[in-house]
C-alpha cells in the first residue's frame, strides 16, 4: 500500500479559522470595501473568461462568446489567477467583518481550485474532455430568456468559433495522453456533432426566420465538420499512443480534499471511513430483502423490487403525483421550510437532452430573470424500442426507486436547495462558488433522511423495507464510488479491478460498473457524494445535542440551506458555538 507522502498545509493557514492581521505591507488589502473591489474585480475577469458559466448563472451580456483556449490566452488567465491570488494572500482578515471573511475563503478556496486545475492537473494539456464538448449550445434552446431568433444568432456566434477550438485544442494537448481520457473524449466529441446536427436542428425546427436560418445551417455544418475532426484526430493520433497514467497520486488528491472541500484527513483515513460505512449500508440493504423475502438472496430481492414499476404511459403522471406527495410530506412532518409555492414542473426529457441519462434536474441560474422555470426531466421510453429495451428501461423507474430519484433532485434535494439559496441573503460570492460536497451531499443525505422519517409506507414494514432497499442500492453506488476513486487515484487500482469492486458490493453487471469505473479515471471527485453527506450526518448530530430540547429537524435543514453553498467544514463554524468540533467534520 502506497504510503501518503504529502505533508498537508492546515486548511486554517490556507485559508484562516480566524482573521489574521497581515505582516507589514502597505500594499496589504484592508477592509470590507477594499475585498469587495478585489472580489469584484475577479469575478469580472472570471466570467469574461468563462462566458458560457456567465449565461448558465444568468448573466446574458455573455451570450454568444465562447473561452478563447488559446495557448496565449490560458497563460495569460493562469498569470491572473496567480496575481489574485497573491493578493488575497496578502490580505488583512482582521479588518474584516464577519460576513466578508466568509466570502473571503470562499474566494480563496475558489481560486485556488482553478489553480491547482491549471497547474496541477493540466486540463487543458492533459484532457482532450476539456475541448470535446466546447462548443456547448444547449442552453440556447433549453431555456427562454431571450426571443428564439436573438438565441439562434449567439448559437451563430459561437459555432463561428468552433474550427478555431478545435484547432487550439489540438495545439494544446500533450503528445501523449491518459486512454479512458481519450476514449472519453472521443464519445463526447461524437456525442456533441450528433446533438449540432440533429437534436438541435429538430429544436430549431419551428424557427420562420429563413435568412437567419440559412446562416445557422452553414455555421453549423462548419461547426460539426470541426468537431467530428477532433475526434477522428482523437482517433487516429492519440488513441494508438495512449497511456494508463490517469492516477493523479496521492499529493493531487490530497490537494483537491483541502482546496475543494478544506478537508485535512489523508485519502487512507478516508477510505478507512468509506470501507467501515460499506460494510455497514450492506448490512443494512440485507436486512432490508430480508423482510421483503427471507428465502431469496438479497441481490436477486433487489432485482425482483425492479420489477415494479410503472407502465410507459403512466411514467410521468405517476412521477408527478409522487413528488407532490413527497412535498406534502415534508410539510406534514416539518422537515424544512419551503421558501416559495412555486412547484418544479415535471416533463419529459427533451429529445436533445435524452442522451444524459433516465432524470435530471434543471434550475435557472440565480441570476435568471427572465426563463425561471424549474425542470424535473425524466426520459420516458422511446415507442421504437423493443419490448426487452422498454422493460429494461422501465426497471430504472421502480415506484421506490423513483421516489429516491424525485427526493434528490426535488424534494427535500436540489429544487429545495435552489428555493433555499435564492430566498437566502446569499451574496454573489456565495451564489457563484458552491462546494461539491454540500450541493450532492445534500441530495444524497435527504434520500437516508426521508427513508429514517417513514417516508411512503405509512407504517407497512414490507413496504418501508422496499423503500429502505433502494436507497440503499443508491448509498452502495456512492459509497463504492468513494472507495474506487482512492483506491485508483492514489493505490493504483486499474479499470478491470476498480469493475470488479463496484460489481461485488454494488451487485450490478459488468456494464454499468465498468462506466463507473472508467467514470472515476477521470472524475476522482465523485467520492464527494458520499463525503458531503457523512459530513452532514454528523454535523446533524453534533447540532442536535448543542441544541438539546430546542432542536428540530426543521430548525436544522434550514440552517444548512441558509448560507450559500458553502464547505461543510465553514458552515460547522456557523451552527456550533464549540469551536473544539469545528475541524470534525466526519
Amino acid at each position: 500500500m502506497k504510503k501518503i507522502s504529502l505533508l498537508i498545509i492546515p486548511f486554517c493557514i490556507l485559508v484562516g479559522c480566524k482573521p489574521k492581521p497581515a505582516a507589514n505591507n502597505s500594499d496589504a488589502l484592508s477592509g470590507d470595501a477594499a475585498f469587495q473591489k478585489i472580489a469584484d474585480d475577479y469575478l469580472d475577469g472570471y466570467l469574461a473568461w468563462r462566458p458560457a458559466n456567465g449565461v448558465a448563472l444568468g448573466y446574458h451580456q455573455y451570450d454568444g462568446k465562447v473561452t478563447d483556449i488559446s495557448k496565449a490566452s490560458i497563460e495569460k488567465e493562469l498569470a491572473r489567477l496567480k496575481e489574485f491570488d497573491t493578493k488575497l494572500d496578502s490580505a488583512d482578515t482582521a479588518s474584516f467583518s464577519p460576513k466578508t471573511f466568509y466570502d473571503y475563503r470562499i474566494l480563496r478556496s475558489a481560486i485556488k481550485q482553478e489553480l491547482w486545475t491549471f497547474e496541477d492537473l493540466g486540463t487543458y494539456t492533459k484532457n482532450p474532455m476539456t475541448y470535446a464538448g466546447a462548443v456547448d449550445v444547449s442552453i440556447y434552446v433549453k431555456r427562454n430568456f431571450a426571443p428564439i431568433a436573438d438565441r439562434v444568432k449567439s448559437i451563430i456566434a459561437i459555432e463561428k468559433q468552433a474550427p478555431k477550438m478545435m484547432a487550439d485544442a489540438k495545439l494544446n494537448l500533450n503528445d501523449t495522453l491518459a486512454k479512458p481520457y481519450v476514449e472519453t473524449a472521443i464519445q463526447i466529441a461524437e456525442g456533441s456533432a450528433a446533438f449540432l446536427g440533429g437534436d438541435l436542428k429538430v429544436a430549431l425546427k419551428d424557427v420562420k426566420n429563413d435568412t437567419l436560418m440559412k446562416s445557422f445551417n452553414k455555421v453549423n455544418a462548419a461547426a460539426i465538420a470541426a468537431v467530428n475532426d477532433f475526434a477522428a484526430y482523437l482517433k487516429k493520433v492519440k488513441l494508438p499512443k495512449a497511456n494508463n497514467k490517469y492516477a493523479i497520486g496521492t499529493a493531487n488528491y490530497q490537494k483537491m480534499l483541502l482546496y475543494s472541500e478544506g478537508i485535512k484527513l489523508t485519502p487512507d483515513k478516508i477510505l478507512e471511513i468509506g470501507l467501515a460505512q460499506l460494510k455497514k449500508e450492506q448490512d443494512s440493504f440485507n436486512a432490508a430483502a430480508k423482510v421483503i423475502n427471507p428465502n431469496k438472496k438479497p441481490v436477486d430481492v433487489y432485482h425482483d423490487l425492479q420489477k415494479d414499476h410503472p407502465t410507459a404511459e403512466s411514467l410521468i403522471p405517476d412521477a408527478k403525483k409522487n413528488l407532490e406527495q413527497i412535498r406534502q410530506f415534508l410539510i406534514d412532518k416539518n422537515i424544512v421550510t419551503m421558501p416559495s409555492q412555486v412547484r418544479v414542473k415535471v416533463e419529459e426529457t427533451p429529445q436533445y437532452a435524452r442522451a444524459t441519462g433516465t432524470a435530471s434536474m434543471d434550475t435557472p441560474g440565480p441570476f435568471e430573470t427572465t426563463a425561471t422555470e424549474a425542470y424535473y426531466y425524466i426520459t420516458p421510453v422511446d415507442p421504437k424500442w423493443t419490448a426487452q429495451q422498454k422493460e429494461d428501461w422501465l426497471k430504472q423507474f421502480d415506484y421506490y426507486t423513483t421516489d429516491n430519484v424525485t427526493i434528490h433532485e426535488a424534494y427535500p434535494g436540489h429544487y429545495t436547495q435552489f428555493l433555499h439559496l435564492n430566498a437566502s441573503s446569499a451574496t454573489k460570492i456565495e451564489k457563484i462558488f458552491g462546494s461539491y460536497a454540500f450541493v450532492e451531499g445534500w441530495a444524497h443525505y435527504c434520500e437516508k433522511m426521508m427513508a429514517d422519517e417513514g417516508y411512503g409506507h405509512n407504517g407497512d414494514p414490507v413496504k418501508a423495507a422496499k423503500y429502505r432497499l433502494a436507497q440503499s442500492g443508491d448509498a452502495l453506488l456512492r459509497l463504492c464510488r468513494l472507495c474506487v476513486s482512492i483506491k485508483t487515484h492514489t493505490q493504483g487500482m486499474n479499470v478491470d479491478d476498480a469493475t470488479k469492486f463496484f460489481m461485488n458490493n454494488w451487485y450490478q453487471g459488468d456494464k454499468p460498473s465498468r462506466q463507473e469505473a472508467l467514470r472515476g479515471t477521470f472524475d476522482p471527485g465523485y467520492l464527494f457524494y458520499t463525503i458531503g453527506k457523512l459530513e452532514i450526518l454528523k454535523l446533524r448530530d453534533d447540532y442536535q445535542k448543542q441544541e438539546g430540547t430546542n432542536y428540530s429537524l426543521k430548525k436544522f435543514h434550514d440552517a444548512v440551506l441558509d448560507h450559500g453553498m458553502p464547505q461543510i467544514g465553514m458552515l460547522r463554524e456557523i451552527m456550533l458555538k464549540d469551536k473544539s468540533t469545528w475541524g470534525d467534520v466526519l
